[in-house]
């Protein structure tokens, strides 16, 4: 059995995109419908009842869509609203955490993890959540990096002072003894290079973008929701407010080619 219908994706901004180059890679034959909630980014300053509210609205725009599955592409909203929208919505709903954490775990050798990510995300505490629900042994280093995502969204992906800000940021994990580092923000994929200088060999990266698609690949094929293989795979981005600059940063970073710009109104 196959599904034809689309797999929709939203994030708070454009940081999912990341998100989506991992699902184009991996099932080229679907189409994604990606909503990013540009109007009202960032999501990280928000309470957590009005992060719940925007994504209970972007969701049901993506199931007027018709989409057969629901990939929430941001950190916040994974570790915030994902209960809720699993409980709203009949069609399967997969969030960045759960698979970042799972990843983490099968990697680290001495079962220290680090997660670096937003305040908002560190702040919840759904990495250590979902890595102890796993195993309660494991001991989880975490670390806010808010100067990553405005140095992303400039551009400044391979730069001097990138560079610096990483290695201020993750010296304390690497002297805590970390052996395994998630990316707890769908930005962060775009540092991967830069990061990977800062660690070196020894240190394993974990990537939620990669990890994810993952998930949405295994669920897929469990509920028989793959698109033929005939089907050539679109992808068709929705913002709910004009795009900056860091569409085209995303866009050539990761070497994604979609057409027009829709702009969603918001309810």
């Amino acid at each position: 059995m196959s599904n034809p219908r689309p797999i929709g994706v939203f994030d708070s901004g454009i940081g999912g995109l990341t998100v989506v180059k991992a699902l184009r890679d991996r099932l080229p034959n679907e189409t994604i419908l990606y909503l990013g909630d540009t109007a009202r980014v960032p999501y990280g300053s928000k309470s957590p009842e009005t992060v719940q509210r925007y994504a209970l609205e972007l969701a049901q725009m993506l199931v007027q869509k018709n989409a057969k599955a629901m990939v929430v592409a941001c950190n916040t909203v994974s570790s915030i609203a994902l209960p809720l929208l699993t409980r709203k919505f009949s069609v399967p709903v997969i969030g960045v955490i759960e698979p970042g954490a799972r990843a983490a775990l099968e990697a680290t050798r001495n079962r220290h993890v680090g997660v670096i990510g937003t305040r908002a995300t560190i702040r919840s505490g759904a990495y250590e959540k979902a890595l102890r629900s796993t195993d309660n042994n494991v001991l989880v280093s975490s670390r806010a990096c808010p100067l990553l995502v405005p140095l992303i969204e400039e551009g400044l992906l391979d730069d001097d002072v990138t560079d610096r800000v990483i290695v201020r940021y993750l010296e304390p994990l690497l002297s805590e003894g970390i052996d395994t580092l998630v990316l707890g923000c769908t930005h962060y994929p775009l540092l991967s290079v830069a990061i990977g200088r800062a660690l070196g060999g020894e240190i394993t990266l974990v990537d939620s973008a990669q990890n994810c698609a993952t998930a949405v690949q295994e669920i897929l094929d469990r509920q028989s929701l793959r698109s033929p293989a005939t089907q050539h795979g679109e992808l068709h981005v929705a913002l709910t407010d004009a795009a900056d600059n860091f569409l085209n940063v995303a866009r050539d970073a990761l070497q994604l080619s979609f057409g027009e710009i829709e702009l969603q109104a918001l309810p």
